[in-house]
Formats: C-alpha cells, structure tokens, sequence
C-alpha cells in the first residue's frame, strides 16, 4: 500500500523550502515504494488521464525523459514544449501562457532561466507546477541526491555531505537546504568568489540549526572534504553561462575531484561515494582544460566502485513520479 501526507495533494515545488522536513522525507519514502513497485513489473494508473505540460528552455536529458517516463509509466501523458513550440514570454506573456494551460493540463513542469517565470506559471495556472530546473534551484534533482545516499548507506542521518566547485549555482543552493531539512551535514568547498549566496546560506543554515547539523564552507578542498561521506560535484560553467569558460576553469581547477580528493576525506576504505547531477567532463580534454586533464572529474573517479551516478540519474525518475503523484494522484483510487 503506497503512503504519503495528505499535504502534498495539489501542491507546487518551487523550492524545497516550500516543504517542511518531515514532507521531504516521505516524498523519499514515496519514490522509493514507487521504485520497488516498478522494479516488480507493475505499471499502474495512479496518474490515470492525467496530462501534464513540459515547458522545457533549456535542453535536457535526465529530467525530459524521468517526467516523460514516470507519468506514462502511470497511466498519464506527458507532453514536450519549448520555446519554438510555444510563444512563452515573447509573442504571449508567461502570465497568458500559464492561464491557457492551465485550463488544459492537469500539472506543469518547467525547466528554463528565470525563477520568477517558475512562479508565475504557479501563481497564475491553477493547477501545480514543479520546478525542473532554475538558474538558482534544482530541486528535483536533490530527492534523487538524496534517495541514492539513503539507498547506498541505509539512512540520512549522520551522513556528510561535500559538495566540491561552484558554491552559488543552482545544484548547491538546493543540495544545501535539502542536507538541512534532511539531518545530512553539509560542507560546500568552493572558491571566496564563488561562495553561497549569503541569504540563501543563512536560510539553510537556520534549518540545519533546528536540525543540530551543520553547515560549512571551506576555500580549501582537501581540508573540507575531511570526514565526508560524500563528495558531489556539478559542471563548473553552467547553462547561459559559456563565454566564463576558460575564466571558470582556471578558478575552479584545485577544486577537481580525482582520487586524491577523495582519499582526503579519510573514508578511502569506508564510507564513501560519488555523486554528479550529469552530464559530467569526465573524459573531456580540450586546450583549454590541458592542466587539468579532465574538468570537474577524472575520469578514474567517474568510473571507480565509488560513482553511485547512474544509480542517482535513475532516481530522477522515481522522484519526479513521487512528486507528481503526491500532488495529482486521488488516493481513494489506490
């Protein structure tokens, strides 16, 4: 029998503040019953009818095909959107766009640049909306984090987290707040120019408070990454942001993860394990990334006993089908 709080019925995500602690963790709880569920053979109808609209700006491997998949997999359709196919923000207001949508699908996931566009297509659609990605939160992207952590270690609790390159974007804004609601110590090893926005560090930092774990940021690697369990890490230039490329890599060079870092953690022989949103360099080199061989990640980390990445890309699907049947789903149906 699948479970989970009445609260989430009808609900957005804009970002994972919106959820109280205890919502975050049995969303978890939820994708992981719907994981075992699918890997039993059964596809249900708990979505049954149920259309959902992809606004997708920006391109898109992982959370295209886990929204696609997740609500046909339950009896729904999901159906594919981006700028060219709609006039969002340029021949029509996003404010239009999201009341005729809404009076046509059952729920919305976006995916593009502004936040302020993921909350007006919520504000003014009538129907939920959930954030696939923002220049500043990634939120989707953190159950899944966090379902792989739970999977590989049996429990949240007491885990440290280090995440390892651009401080402010949007994977560490939202990894941040979701370690804290989740009782997952958090350390953000980045350089001074690219630290969490302070705002965004104090909010998390308050939840971490109440949760008596902790926060830190570190401008030196090898020393934040003492004691983690995990070592995470995201493309060092991101979407919209190309023309930084070679300004970037000279910054965030020292903050590669490559098997001395990971060593540095102390939990070589232990508890430890790699995660990475994807799509990572890995296996890239170019001129420009010549002294440092690979870019975020050497390629002898992405592919050792202790990348979990592909066990967490998988999860996207279970996530995103959690959140969707929590908000969409009419629970007397099951």
């Amino acid at each position: 029998m699948l479970t989970w709080m009445d609260s989430l019925k009808g609900r957005s995500m804009m970002r994972l503040a919106s959820f109280t602690d205890e919502e975050m963790l049995n969303l978890i709880d939820l994708a992981a019953q719907l994981k075992a569920r699918r890997a039993a053979g059964v596809r249900g109808d708990l979505l049954h009818r149920k259309n959902i609209a992809l606004i997708f700006e920006k391109s898109s491997t992982r959370t295209r095909n886990s929204t696609l998949i997740a609500v046909r997999d339950e009896g729904g359709n999901g159906e594919y959107l981006t700028r060219p196919d709609i006039h969002f923000g340029k021949k029509e207001s996003v404010k239009d766009t999201a009341r005729v949508l809404g009076r046509i699908y059952d729920g919305i996931l976006f995916r593009g640049f502004k936040q302020s566009d993921c909350e007006a297509l919520a504000k003014y659609s009538g129907v939920p909306v959930w954030n696939g990605l923002t220049d500043d939160y990634h939120p989707t992207q953190i159950f899944a984090d966090l379902l792989t952590v739970r999977e590989t270690f049996g429990s949240l609790e007491g885990v440290t987290v280090a995440y390892v390159g651009d401080g402010r974007n949007n994977v560490a804004n939202s990894l941040m707040m979701g370690c804290a609601k989740c009782k997952v110590n958090y350390v953000c090893c980045c350089p001074k120019e690219l630290e969490p926005d302070p705002a965004v560090l104090a909010e998390a930092m308050e939840v971490a408070k109440r949760n008596g774990i902790t926060i830190k940021v570190f401008n030196d690697p090898k020393e934040g990454v003492k004691g983690a369990n995990v070592l995470y890490t995201d493309v060092w230039v991101s979407m919209g942001e190309e023309a930084k490329t070679a300004e970037r890599i000279k910054m965030l060079c020292p903050y590669q993860i490559n098997m001395d870092l990971m060593r540095a953690t102390g939990n070589i022989d232990g508890k430890l394990m790699f995660l990475h949103c994807l799509p990572a360099f890995h296996d890239y080199e170019t001129e420009v990334t010549k002294d440092c061989g690979a870019l975020e990640v050497t390629d002898e980390v992405f592919e050792s006993k202790y990348s979990k990445v592909f066990d967490e890309s998988e999860n996207r699907m279970h996530t995103i089908k959690a959140l969707l049947v929590s908000a969409l789903c009419d629970r007397k149906a099951i």
